[in-house]
């Protein structure tokens, strides 16, 4: 299995590999390492974690495009203009410590002609290194200048080139538009090769590449390698980098190359997989494997203390309890979380948002925002918990939370902490965004309201907190929760590797609860 990440973060990149391995799958995952280390190894599971490195090689042209017709005395983009600066920064200091000299040597009854003829020596030095100020700060003016306008987005210049290279290679183009994709493959390729997979595990769509392109080696060395592209994410309805215009059209075009090699292809939504098969001419439908949490733990899992959020919290069990996991960005709607106490004084609010790196800068203003309306002792910013614990310690709450806006991805998705929440029995109140807000009224396991609309968002609360157990009874009704378990979705997968490689033996399964060694294929699904 192939990730672009460091895993730690990824519960559906562990919850495959882990799943995987159990089922007799010989499982080796590689992913992106963080920090200084060369490589590093880790076990999840019978699966084993490689991390390596995924170095800078082919920065974006944006980084050293100098543009001379636009922009002629800009410095080339880099550490130049800086170095010259500290430069000249360095000489002045040399040329004040020599006038000091001069005016301590006459302080203690130099001669005045020594001052004088020492002061007009340094006073040409003194002149040229103030003008060479002047053509330095220009030029690095200059430079900011070239560099704002190339990461407008309404750039007519940047647009007419972004048409000219689409025009001329097609699909061919993102090498142009986006080379840093080129540094995935040229760190994972070597790693690939030498493990010799009968089946590549691409997970989303800069994994796809590598996998393709992996698979075509091996095939061309008379070894015939199976592809899965597991598509996490609809690529053109990402949000793009709004100071980059041709970011978002270069992935397109990377992903559009790639899709023909894959061999089947997995996704995390039927809406998704609807898009996909349309959108890539797919001859079969993709499999979907929901992200949902797994129904039984390993011993190792279990005996790891669930915290209690309401501990955390500092609440008794009768205070109302709003909670959201996952983490936070404006899309994701949070803030009318916390605009929502304003009007309902008893409830709290538990954001389970915190990364292990720590607060991203988004967190400080939600906290800023809940000082100024009066609610920060009713706002409690929480830390991840391992993705197996997630239900168990939202549980205590009196619902789970999913406000996100109607972005593209968002309509398409049953994104995790649907599941997360659902396995805790949580009645929800989720915004009306097309999947989620379909699978919500289905199941009537919750509340929707219009995204954005804070009286709206209130509405649903207060439904579900006046009748909570109305909604939790949604999860009695048999089928609901047992769909929605990793367990089922690991299934599907294993169907979609043994379809792949039927000469392969068939999987030994077993309880996830109480794991022992499986029996390894010689398949090395490789991610």
């Amino acid at each position: 299995m192939l990730v672009d990440n460091g895993v730690h973060g990824d519960s559906r990149v562990q919850k495959a590999a882990r799943s995987a391995a159990e089922a007799g799958w010989e499982v080796i995952l590689v992913g992106i390492l963080k920090g200084t280390a060369a490589e590093e190894n880790w076990r999840l599971g019978d699966a084993e974690v490689r991390l390596i490195r995924v170095p800078r090689r082919l920065p974006h042209p944006i980084t050293y495009r100098r543009a001379l017709l636009r922009r002629p005395l800009a410095y080339k983009p880099g550490p130049e203009a800086k170095r010259k600066l500290n430069k000249l920064k360095a000489r002045r200091d040399d040329l004040n410590f020599r006038l000091s000299e001069i005016k301590v040597t006459r302080q203690g009854g130099g001669p005045r002609w020594a001052e004088l003829t020492g002061k007009a020596r340094l006073a040409s030095p003194y002149f040229l290194n103030k003008v060479m100020f002047k053509w330095v700060g220009l030029r690095s003016r200059e430079l900011k200048r070239l560099q704002e306008q190339q990461q407008d987005p309404n750039s007519r210049l940047d647009r007419a080139a972004l048409r000219f290279w689409q025009g001329l290679q097609g699909d061919r183009a993102w090498r142009r538009l986006d080379p840093e994709l080129w540094d995935f493959e040229l760190a994972f390729a070597s790693v690939v090769d030498e493990l010799k997979p009968d089946l590549i595990h691409a997970h989303d769509f800069r994994m796809l590449g590598v996998g393709a392109r992996a698979a075509m080696r091996a095939r061309a060395g008379g070894r015939d390698v199976k592809l899965v592209w597991d598509a996490h994410e609809f690529v053109p309805g990402i949000i793009g980098r709004p100071t980059n215009l041709r970011w978002l059209p270069a992935q397109i075009a990377y992903v559009r190359e790639h899709a023909p090699y894959a061999d089947a292809v997995i996704t995390v939504s039927s809406t998704l997989a609807d898009l996909l098969r349309e959108t890539h001419d797919l001859p079969e439908q993709p499999a979907v494997v929901l992200n949902a949490p797994p129904a039984a733990l390993t011993a190792e899992q279990r005996a790891v203390p669930v915290p209690d959020i309401r501990g955390l919290c500092g609440i008794d069990a009768t205070t109302p309890l709003l909670v959201y996991c996952g983490g936070i960005n404006p899309s994701r709607g949070v803030d009318i979380m916390i605009r929502g106490l304003t009007r309902m004084p008893d409830a709290h609010v538990a954001l389970v948002s915190v990364h292990p790196n720590g607060r991203v800068p988004i967190m400080y203003e939600l906290e800023e925002l809940a000082a100024e309306l009066g609610v920060a002792d009713r706002v409690h910013l929480l830390p991840y918990v391992p993705h197996w614990q997630v239900s168990a310690f939202v549980a205590p709450a009196d619902l789970g939370v999913i406000p996100i806006h109607h972005k593209p991805n968002h309509e398409i998705a049953l994104i995790t902490k649907f599941f997360e929440y659902a396995h805790g029995r949580l009645p929800m109140v989720v915004s009306d965004v097309k999947t989620m807000a379909e699978a919500t009224r289905a199941t009537g396991q919750g509340e929707v309201f219009r995204a954005e609309d804070l009286d709206d968002y209130l509405r649903a609360v207060r439904a579900v907190l006046d009748d909570p157990e109305r909604y939790r009874a949604a999860y009695d009704r048999p089928g609901v929760l047992e769909q929605w378990t990793w367990e089922a979705q690991a299934r599907v997968m294993d169907e979609v590797y043994t379809r792949l490689l039927p000469d392969h033996p068939k999987a030994v399964t077993t309880d996830p609860a109480t794991p022992s060694l499986p029996t390894q294929r010689s398949a090395v699904p490789v991610r």
